[in-house]
C-alpha cells in the first residue's frame, strides 16, 4: 500500500486534519506492520514536485539523502506511519533531514596499465574528446577491455545537472547506491552478451525500467563480445544512439529515457579468437563471414572510430614497462578539447563534436575542399556512406581540437579517415 493512500484515508476518516496533508507530498510504500520501505525514483519524483511549486515531501528514512539532493524541497524523513500519523496530527512535527557528507567518486582504472597499443590510446583519447562511438577488434589479449574500461576516466565529471539527471535514471533502476546517491562521474556499463533487449534497452513487464543504455546516459555502455549479441537486439541501439533517448511503449503506458551514451563495441577477429591473430586462425572463410555479419552494416555505419589492436608484442610490452601517460594527463588534453569545441558551438544546444549535424558540419564550419580530397574520393568509390562522410567530418574537428588547430587540415582529413575505413572485423 502507498503511504499517500494511507494518508488519504486517515485525512477522509478524520483522524488527521485534511489540511495537514493539502500539498504535502508523501512517498514510500508501506509494510503490513506499519514500517515505511524504500522505493525506485524518488529523485524524479521530488524534482517533479519541486517543479509543480511542493516545498515539502515526506519520503521513506532509507530514501532521504537521495530526496536531499533537490534542495529547492524540505525533506522529511520517516521510519513507521505512526510518525506520519504524529506529524499530521500536529503532535509531534518530523524534523527536516540534513544529509551528510558525500562521499568521494573512487578513481576508476588507470590508462598507465596499458601496455603498447598506441592506436588503441589514441582511439580513446580522441572518442573521450568528441563524444565518438568506438569499435576496437583484436585477438584475446589485445587490451580491449582495459581500453573501454578507462575510457570513462577521460570524461570530465559530470556538473549538478548532468550528475541530476544521471542518479534519477538510475534511480528508477534501482541502481543507486544508498551510500552514493548522487552520480557524479560518468558511468561504465557492460551488460553480457546474453542479456535481452529489455535488459540492454529498458522495458520489463511491470514498472517500466531503463536499460543498460539508459544507465550509461552521459557514459559509457561497453558490449564485450558484440558479435554474440542477437542482431535483433544490436540493431534496437540505432534509434536511440541517433536520437539520443528512447521511448518504451507498453499497453499500460509509455516512458521516454534519455539515453546519449557512448557506444564501446569489442570484437576477436574471428570465431576461434586465437591470441596469435591470423597465423594460429583455424576458422574458414565462411565461418569468418557468418561472425563478421553478425553486426549488421547500419549500425558499424553509426561508429565513428574502428580500430585494430594486434597482439602485444614482447617489445611492446617491454615499453610499457616504462612510465605510460597517465589517465589524468590524457584527460586534462580532453578536458581542454572539450571546451575548445563547446565555445564553438555556444548558441546551438550541443556540447561535443558527435552531435553535430552534418548541415552544420557543412555550411556553418565548412572545411577547405583541397583538405577533403582523400574523404571525396572515398565517397565517390563508395567506401564512404554520406553518414560517414558527415562522421570523418566530425572527428577531424575533434583531432583539430585536441591539436589546437582552428580547423582542420588535410592531416586530420587523413587521420579520421583512417579511422573510419579500418576493417570492422580483421
Amino acid at each position: 500500500m502507498a503511504l499517500a493512500l494511507a494518508a488519504g484515508v486517515l485525512a477522509a476518516s478524520g483522524a488527521v486534519p485534511e489540511k495537514a496533508v493539502d500539498r504535502l507530498v508523501l512517498l514510500g510504500e508501506l509494510g503490513l506492520d506499519g514500517s515505511v520501505r524504500a522505493i525506485r525514483g524518488v529523485l524524479p519524483s521530488v524534482l517533479a514536485a519541486a517543479r509543480a511549486g511542493h516545498a515539502q515531501v515526506v519520503v521513506p528514512a532509507a530514501n532521504a539523502d537521495e530526496a536531499a539532493l533537490v534542495e529547492s524541497v524540505e525533506v522529511l524523513g520517516v521510519r513507521t506511519l505512526g510518525e506520519v500519523v504524529e506529524h499530521l496530527a500536529g503532535r509531534t512535527a518530523l524534523a527536516a533531514h540534513v544529509a551528510g557528507p558525500r562521499s568521494a567518486a573512487q578513481p576508476g582504472p588507470d590508462l598507465a596499465d596499458v601496455v603498447g597499443q598506441a592506436a588503441g590510446r589514441r582511439a580513446v583519447e580522441v572518442a573521450a574528446a568528441g563524444g565518438h562511438h568506438v569499435f576496437l577488434t583484436g585477438p584475446p589479449g589485445a587490451g580491449k577491455t582495459m581500453l573501454a574500461e578507462r575510457l570513462p576516466g577521460l570524461l570530465p565529471p559530470l556538473d549538478e545537472q548532468a550528475a541530476l539527471e544521471v542518479s534519477a535514471i538510475h534511480s528508477v533502476a534501482g541502481t543507486l547506491a544508498p551510500s552514493a546517491p548522487l552520480v557524479t562521474r560518468p558511468t561504465f556499463e557492460a551488460p553480457h552478451h546474453s542479456a535481452s533487449m529489455a535488459a540492454l534497452i529498458g522495458g520489463g513487464s511491470g514498472q517500466i525500467r531503463p536499460g543498460a543504455l539508459c544507465r550509461a546516459h552521459r557514459g559509457v555502455l561497453f558490449l564485450d563480445e558484440a558479435p554474440e549479441f542477437p542482431r535483433a537486439v544490436l540493431d534496437t541501439l540505432r534509434q536511440p544512439l541517433e536520437r539520443g533517448q528512447v521511448t518504451i511503449q507498453r499497453a499500460s503506458g509509455s516512458a521516454t529515457f534519455p539515453c546519449r551514451a557512448q557506444l564501446v563495441l569489442a570484437a576477436n577477429p574471428c570465431p576461434c579468437a586465437s591470441a596469435a591473430g591470423d597465423t594460429a586462425c583455424t576458422c574458414s572463410p565462411l565461418e569468418r563471414r557468418r561472425y563478421q555479419s553478425r553486426l549488421s552494416g547500419p549500425l558499424l555505419d553509426r561508429i565513428d572510430l574502428r580500430v585494430d589492436l594486434p597482439p602485444v608484442t614482447r617489445a611492446a610490452w617491454l615499453d610499457g614497462m616504462g612510465t605510460p601517460e597517465p589517465t589524468a594527463d590524457v584527460a586534462r588534453r580532453v578536458l581542454a578539447a572539450r571546451t575548445t569545441a563547446a565555445e564553438r558551438l555556444a548558441g546551438t544546444g550541443l556540447s561535443v563534436n558527435s552531435q553535430v549535424p552534418g548541415r552544420l558540419l557543412r555550411e556553418r564550419w565548412a572545411i577547405p575542399r583541397q583538405s577533403l580530397q582523400l574523404a571525396e574520393r572515398a565517397l565517390e568509390r563508395g567506401a564512404l556512406s554520406v553518414r560517414g562522410f558527415d562522421r570523418v567530418l566530425r572527428v577531424a574537428w575533434t583531432l583539430a581540437d585536441l591539436a589546437g588547430r582552428p580547423v582542420p587540415g588535410s592531416d586530420e582529413i587523413a587521420e579520421a579517415l583512417g579511422m573510419r575505413l579500418q576493417r570492422a572485423v580483421a
